[in-house]
């Protein structure tokens, strides 16, 4: 029987070659860096709204000695969070790219917010999701883990968030997402084969990144920013204030105090 080359050859458990740690030593090198560690608390904001929003606001500054080749790093505080932040990492491979990149300097947990398109309608958007797990519809998960439908949050991460979002300002639910890397083959089918497995929006990135945290053991939180309807709609891809920026980073602010205080324990 056939087997694609995406499930072929994949040797989980075994070591990489390449190493963010040694991509980043080259990198240093080659820029003059020095050694420096990233916030414990960064954050991914595919979209770049967050920011940009920072930005003009004068809110954040750029971390010059952030070594990526592909990525600015910022940094900002809020209520008393130092956080780092870093902008339009789009898609799984991206992502986990960043993500590897980070925890290797420094970073303790890595929280993502991507912007989701509405399957499973809860209410008119924009609101929130805590993804719970990913449908891997992706390429980048399955070099992490054995094949399988859905990648997961960590579930003693889960029970951390479990009363975070009590005062939240802003809706926010619990439930999975589709994680594609094909968004413009997002069709009537497979919307209708999500919906039938409860699936609450569809986006980039999840599944990727829950399964690298899975595979080497580090905390990442995956929310969705539901804020449209795959364009069907004229007036869609509205996120609200500051597009969505705000409300974005209270969800951010409460999921990191709920991790902080726990690990404080």
């Amino acid at each position: 029987m056939f087997t694609p080359p995406i499930l072929s050859n994949k040797y989980h458990v075994k070591p990489s070659v390449f190493t963010p740690q040694n991509l980043l030593r080259e990198a240093r090198r080659q820029k003059s860096l020095p050694m420096k560690s990233v916030p414990p608390v960064c954050i991914l904001d595919p979209d770049g709204d967050i920011v940009r929003w920072l930005a003009a606001e004068h809110r954040s500054k750029r971390d010059y000695d952030w070594a990526c080749y592909h990525t600015e790093l910022y940094t900002f505080t809020e209520y008393d969070n130092h956080f780092g932040i870093i902008g339009c990492a789009v898609g799984a491979s991206f992502a986990v790219l960043v993500a590897e990149e980070l925890f290797a300097s420094g970073c303790e947990l890595l929280i993502s917010v991507t912007s989701a398109g509405q399957i499973v309608e809860r209410r008119k958007p924009p609101y929130f999701v805590l993804i719970e797990k990913a449908l891997r519809d992706e390429g980048t998960s399955y070099h992490y883990l054995p094949p399988a439908d859905f990648s997961m949050i960590s579930p003693q991460l889960l029970s951390v968030l479990d009363n975070a979002f009590p005062s939240a300002s802003v809706p926010i639910y619990r439930g999975s997402t589709w994680t594609t890397d094909a968004p413009f083959r997002e069709t009537e089918a497979a919307i209708e084969r999500c919906k039938t497995l409860g699936v609450m929006g569809v986006e980039m990135e999840a599944a990727g990144l829950y399964a690298f945290a899975e595979a080497r053991n580090k905390p990442v939180i995956c929310l969705a920013h539901v804020t449209n309807r795959m364009a069907r709609i004229e007036g869609d891809f509205e996120k609200g204030i500051a597009a969505g920026s705000q409300d974005a980073l209270h969800i951010i602010t409460l999921a990191a105090r709920a991790w902080l205080e726990q690990r404080e324990k």
